[in-house]
């Protein structure tokens, strides 16, 4: 069965933002223009089944006329499954969704219930591009919740939908469009945002979703895949970031990208291009900040307090604590700036163009084409049995390594964890799952280990980068002899911790690849 999919990209914005663009000549001039008001309904069962299975179920009115749409999830971002068609009236019809994923997720006498609606005014306009044709709507409207006491969330985006062409196009009119206006990538779809307000659940940190593969994905479609889930794992923690300073969503968007850089890595001369490195770079350069804000916040929150309960009378550490709670001011001042910038919002647009339309896919040298369309499974099996090489062979004689030695080591361990995440999709089956989950926890145990032992030297640069280099001569010596206290408290646990990364090590050695 061939699958409808929308190849749509979502953009973020202020309202003041859309009045700029339709007075601009990229929209007056556009061959054709329309408005309309859409008026949507979204169902689901009194047990959410749909949502569960990555579903979304509506029905639109656009005049007298009912639309029925059925989306899911597809590769997280930008290409979706979408199954479209007229019905006679405002009820789902469930009839003619016999060849969709409907009737698998289903009972035959499914209850079907109005969950939320959704009312936007959209102006549409179909702007040339290259050789392509892009239907750009700006939407303005609300998310309301009558069941959950009349919540109302407010929308504002802009939708690049390709009709025709390639997608590089929409990338470049994404760029044109932010060139003109501030956007942001989004990656939240008004469905996603109505469950969320139908439920009641406040803005909360988001930790990494499992990503959305399927058994005859392709090498580089499990890449996009992936570096999709990614991209919104960080959007939705910076989005937080933008309102308020939360430790919490700082470091979840800097596991996001993380994520990201291993992604890269996993994938090595598959994805390789001279934009992609230079993309790699930017990624690594613009982000240090957050690692910044990151070490003091556990420092100040974890390093500190042990202090304070092993010596409850040591006034040194007040000041210690004055002169770090400072300094991460500052790096978050740094974070802000660093998030709202333009520079910040432009590498978002070259990132998922890259993703999508990049120069590795067009490469056509070597065998690069066949590595690409090989199945992703099998792709996994050769990637993941490496990296668990490279983790036994480093991690031997574990605790007589040097710190650089054993820095190799969690890095080596990272990415095999994250390797055994992105790729679970690939290995369904109970089985499969449980061993996936043994060889999880034992890998988690290592990285425990290994990244307490990764703490105690980032204390370290802590203590010396931020009281002693930066500001030894202003901190007072009770401060001064408070951050050699803390060093010295610090690296007495490293002894027991290297022997526990030695035992969690040969526990992992032991763990079965689920991939086999």
């Amino acid at each position: 069965m061939s699958v409808p999919r929308e190849i749509e990209l979502k953009l973020e914005c202020e309202p003041s933002d859309l009045a700029v663009l339709q007075d601009h000549p990229l929209l007056r001039e556009a061959s054709e223009r329309g408005e309309a008001e859409l008026a949507s309904v979204y169902y689901d069962t009194p047990d959410r089944d749909l949502r569960a299975a990555g579903l979304g179920l509506r029905v639109r009115r656009i005049g007298e006329r009912h639309i029925q749409t059925l989306k899911a999830e597809g590769d997280g971002l930008f290409a979706r499954p979408e199954w479209e068609e007229e019905i006679g009236g405002p009820e789902p019809d469930l009839a003619v969704l016999a060849d969709t994923p409907l009737p698998d997720i289903l009972e035959r006498d499914a209850r079907l219930e109005p969950l939320f609606t959704t009312a936007v005014t959209r102006k549409t306009y179909l702007v040339r591009q290259g050789a392509s044709a892009v239907e750009v709507a700006l939407d303005t409207g609300r998310i309301e919740a009558p069941a959950a006491g009349d919540r109302i969330a407010t929308i504002c985006e802009i939708e690049l939908e390709l009709k025709a062409g390639e997608a590089s196009d929409v990338f470049a009119l994404a760029h044109a469009v932010a060139a003109l206006v501030p956007v942001r990538l989004g990656v939240r779809t008004k469905a996603e945002r109505g469950y969320a307000l139908a439920a009641g659940t406040p803005e909360r940190v988001h930790k990494a979703e499992p990503v959305p593969l399927w058994e005859e994905a392709t090498a580089a479609e499990a890449f996009r895949a992936i570096a999709h889930a990614c991209l919104r794992h960080m959007r939705l923690n910076e989005a937080i970031l933008l309102e308020r300073r939360d430790a919490g969503a700082l470091h979840q968007m800097r596991v996001a990208i993380r994520r990201l850089r291993s992604a890269f890595s996993l994938f090595g001369d598959l994805v390789e291009d001279a934009m992609g490195e230079r993309l790699q770079a930017e990624l690594k350069r613009m982000t240090e900040p957050l690692g910044r804000a990151r070490n003091l916040d556990v420092f100040l929150a974890t390093t500190l307090p042990a202090e304070r309960e092993r010596h409850p009378d040591e006034v040194g550490l007040l000041g210690l604590e004055r002169q770090l709670e400072a300094a991460r001011t500052s790096a978050y001042a740094e974070v802000e700036a660093l998030i709202g910038s333009e520079a910040w919002r432009a590498l978002a647009l070259d990132l998922i163009g890259w993703i999508n339309a990049g120069p590795w896919l067009r490469d056509a040298s070597g065998d690069r084409p066949v590595r690409r369309d090989e199945p992703a499974r099998d792709f996994a099996d050769r990637e993941l049995d490496r990296r668990r090489r490279q983790v036994k062979k480093r991690g031997r004689r574990l605790d007589r390594l040097s710190p650089e030695e054993r820095h190799r080591v969690r890095i080596a361990a990272k990415k095999l964890r994250y390797g055994a995440e992105f790729f679970a999709g690939l290995y369904p089956g109970r089985k499969a799952g449980r061993r996936h989950a043994a060889f999880v926890k034992a890998l988690s145990g290592l990285q425990d280990q290994l990244g307490a032992l990764n703490d105690i030297a980032t204390a370290h640069d802590v203590v010396r980068g931020e009281v002693v280099e930066e500001s030894g001569s202003e901190a007072g010596p009770s401060t001064l002899f408070a951050a050699g206290m803390a060093a010295a408290d610090i690296e007495a646990h490293s002894g027991k911790l290297l022997d526990e990364a030695a035992e969690a090590h040969a526990e992992l050695v032991d763990a079965k690849p689920f991939w086999h």
